[in-house]
Formats: structure tokens, C-alpha cells, sequence
């Protein structure tokens, strides 16, 4: 493969980066997540609930609905991976999540703004959001033929880095153009675009379709030039599939550092999961805010997780990703210790005058080190994963992965929704997140720095 050929499909694999990244920015935590909580929050006002408890059971319906969809991602993923790389073939798979990505975005469009079908957008949201992390099980399993051990840190870095920035414009062209504020007006002072009509809060809805299009338009490059392995000649069945997985998860015993790493990353990215589904939530029903505010703020944080991300890349490639994913978990931590121990009223224990905006700037300042360490975080997690990657099970390894970032993805909503009814506050149900970041930090004392390929 000549070296013109390789920067292309290195392009090419960015662009599923920029592609898929709307559907975390803009439905997970920007737009439709905020969204959702505060239609969910007045439908259960609207029964009679009292503010407190209104607010609280929305977080625990999202919460509720995210560990679902978790489960299903998490015990999927790894029989995924295998039965392609049994037959050598991921561009089918990919098309079709592509597909579930594609009509789950689009469903959004006809969520009920007054709260009438808050079971449906939950179920949309859902089929999209397994699509999109389903397809990133395939996309991640190409990184190791993209270039050495030494190279991938920068390349994956990099890649987040472009998915970000690809984030932060969609949301601007979102904030800009379609979602309307309480004036009924969006960011630029102007009616939703395309006559939308701001009373049944079409412009906010119609993300769902913006993202949907988005997606499929910035995803032919990825197709042009991210070409299949070649085929193996077998067929991938699910019973082969399930026998390879098997094997594979009885293999992790002799395999001490790669099984101190998956558990290790399946408790520190539930984490990052549960901060990145429920910060947008935390901001409507703890701070108030709008979603246009929300979406600045989401500006603001994947520009950050952009710049970060590259700089972690950089960091990667001369420290090793070990390191690097040290110092992403610890300030991640101390980011969560500040958003639980701060209101509208107080701040770690000490009273606020009424209406004081330093909550807010606070948070401001949280989000872009949720974004920026985020970032850094997910990048390096994909680069020491390939140091424990053999090349020729790539999809495999990287369905154990996904198995080990999505098994227990229910864990994080759990334990907020638990959180969350037992302290009946949205703030303090955040607390968990941070005792699953320590876990994760305690078990990377067993992996190794330079990997373990088998």
C-alpha cells in the first residue's frame, strides 16, 4: 500500500470520527438529553409531583432508559466482532448500524414536546444510540492496521480531535439555526429556519433528522477509502461466535494485564458514560439552564475536547498511553468531587448570596475539563487497547473491548437512577461516577505500560 493510499484511509477512518460524533454531542448530552428531562420533568410536574421529585423522576427515567441500552450494546458487542472477524467481512455490519443510526436519529423528530410519548423517545434514541456504538466496535478494530504501536496514540488522538471539532460545528449550526430558546428565537435572534415551528419546539427537535443527515453525508469518505480486510472464506455464524468469545474470555486468565486492563476500562469509561449522559441533564434540572445555554456550554467543551485531544495524542506518543490515562481519571475525579458539592445555594458546604452566577461559571469551567480529559481519556484508552491487540483477531479484541466499555454500561445509569431516588436530589445522584473513576484507577496497577499482545 503506497503512503498517498495510507493518509487516505487514515482520512477516511477520521471522518467516521466526524460523522458519528453528533449523536454524543448533540442527543446524549447537548440537545436531545437536556430535551428530554425537562419535557419528562413538567409531564410529571404536570401530574401533581413536587418540583424536587419531578426533576428527580426524569433523571431516573433517562437513567433507566440509558441502562437498558447498555445492556443490550454490552451483550451484544463482542458476538458482533467475532462473527466478522470469523469471516473477514465489517463493511455489512457497518452499513446496516449505519442504517439503525440513521432511522433511530430521525425518530427524534417525532418526540411530543408536551411529554404525550416520552416511552418513544426514549425507544428511538435507544435503536440509534446501539447503532452508532455497535458501528464504533468496527470502526475502533481498524485502528491497529492504520500504523505501529508507536503511531496509533497520535493517530487515534487525532481522530478525536477531528470528531470534536466536527461536534462543535454541528452544535453551532443546531444552536444557530433550529433550537429555540424561551423568546421562541434561536442564538442568532431569528425563527427556527425552514418555517419550524417554535411553540411545539420543532427547531430542538429537529436534531433528530440533523443528525440522521449529518451522519450519511460525512460518512462516504469513510466508505471511499476505509476498505474490508480481506475475506477468510468462512462463514460467521453466531454459534462460531459465541464458541470464539468463549474462548477468548477463558484465554483472559493467562492474560493478567490485558484483564486488569479490560476491567479496568469497563468501570472508568461507565464513568466518562454516565458524566457525558447525564452532564447536559445535571445542567437542566440542578443549574436551570436552557438548552441554548446548553449548548454553549457543549460549544465550549468540545473545542476544548478537541484541543485536549490532541495534545493528549502528542503526550501518548512520548509517555506511552498508561500514563496519560493516570492523570485524564484523577482530574476527572476532582471534576465530579466539585459538581456534587455545588448548587444554586452552595458550594462545598458554604452559602451563596441569591443569584449568584458562580455556580454557573463553575460548571463552565467543569465541562471543558469533562470534554478536554474526556477526550484525552477515550483516545489513550484506544491506543493501550491496541497495545494488547493481536492484528489478525483486531475485531475481536476490540468486541471485548466494547464488551468491556458497554457490559456493565448499565452500571453508571444504575447507580445514578439508585442515587438519585434515594437522596431524592439530581445532584447528589451524580456521586457514584466517582467511586467507579477510583475502581478503574485502582485496577490499572496490573496492566502494563507497553502492552500484551498474547
Amino acid at each position: 500500500m503506497s503512503e498517498i493510499s495510507t493518509r487516505k484511509r487514515i482520512w477516511g477512518w477520521w471522518f467516521f470520527d466526524w460523522a458519528s460524533q453528533p449523536y454524543h454531542t448533540l442527543l446524549v448530552t447537548f440537545v436531545f438529553g437536556p430535551f428530554f428531562a425537562a419535557v419528562a420533568s413538567q409531564a410529571f410536574l404536570d401530574q401533581g409531583l413536587e418540583p424536587e421529585a419531578a426533576k428527580a423522576q426524569a433523571q431516573t427515567m433517562w437513567s433507566m432508559g440509558m441502562t437498558i441500552i447498555g445492556l443490550l450494546i454490552g451483550f451484544g458487542a463482542p458476538f458482533m466482532g467475532a462473527m466478522a472477524d470469523i469471516s473477514g467481512r465489517k463493511r455489512p455490519w457497518l452499513i446496516g448500524f449505519s442504517l439503525m443510526y440513521v432511522l433511530g436519529a430521525w425518530g427524534i423528530w417525532y418526540s411530543d414536546a408536551a411529554g404525550g410519548n416520552l416511552w418513544w423517545m426514549l425507544v428511538t434514541f435507544g435503536f440509534g444510540f446501539i447503532g452508532a456504538e455497535f458501528a464504533l466496535i468496527f470502526a475502533n478494530s481498524q485502528l491497529p492496521g492504520l500504523g505501529d504501536k508507536d503511531d496509533v496514540g497520535a493517530i487515534s488522538g487525532s481522530g478525536f480531535a477531528f470528531g470534536y471539532l466536527g461536534g462543535v460545528l454541528a452544535l453551532f449550526i443546531m444552536l444557530l439555526l433550529f433550537v429555540e430558546q424561551g423568546s421562541g428565537k434561536t442564538l442568532a435572534g431569528i425563527a427556527p429556519i425552514l418555517g419550524l415551528d417554535a411553540e411545539t419546539r420543532e427547531g430542538t427537535r429537529a436534531v433528530g433528522p440533523f443528525t440522521a443527515m449529518w451522519f450519511a453525508i460525512f460518512m462516504v469518505p469513510y466508505f471511499l477509502w476505509v476498505k474490508d480486510d480481506a475475506r477468510t472464506g468462512q462463514r460467521g455464524t453466531f454459534g462460531a461466535a459465541v464458541k470464539l468469545v468463549v474462548t477468548s474470555v477463558k484465554a483472559l486468565r493467562l492474560r493478567k494485564s490485558l484483564a486488569s486492563y479490560l476491567g479496568s476500562s469497563m468501570l472508568y469509561r461507565d464513568a466518562l458514560n454516565g458524566l457525558y449522559s447525564f452532564g447536559g441533564v445535571y445542567a437542566a434540572l440542578v443549574l436551570g439552564w436552557e438548552i441554548t445555554l446548553i449548548g454553549i456550554f457543549g460549544i465550549i467543551s468540545a473545542i476544548a475536547a478537541a484541543g485536549f485531544s490532541w495534545v493528549g495524542g502528542i503526550a501518548d506518543k512520548r509517555f506511552g498511553p498508561k500514563p496519560v490515562i493516570i492523570a485524564a481519571i484523577l482530574v476527572l475525579t476532582l471534576v465530579c468531587l466539585t459538581v456534587v458539592n455545588m448548587s444554586r445555594e452552595s458550594l462545598f458546604g458554604l452559602p451563596l448570596t441569591q443569584g449568584s452566577s458562580l455556580p454557573d461559571a463553575i460548571f463552565f469551567g467543569c465541562g471543558m475539563l469533562i470534554g478536554g480529559f474526556g477526550g484525552i481519556l477515550q483516545a489513550a484508552s484506544r491506543s493501550l487497547m491496541v497495545r494488547h491487540t493481536d492484528p489478525q483477531k483486531a475485531t475481536e479484541s476490540f468486541g471485548l473491548y466494547g464488551l468491556s466499555g458497554r457490559a456493565t454500561a448499565f452500571l453508571a445509569p444504575m447507580l445514578i437512577g439508585l442515587a438519585t431516588l434515594w437522596t431524592g436530589s439530581a445532584r447528589l445522584g451524580i456521586a457514584p461516577v466517582i467511586f467507579l473513576f477510583l475502581l478503574g484507577l485502582l485496577l490499572l496497577r496490573w496492566v502494563k505500560a507497553e502492552g500484551d499482545q498474547g
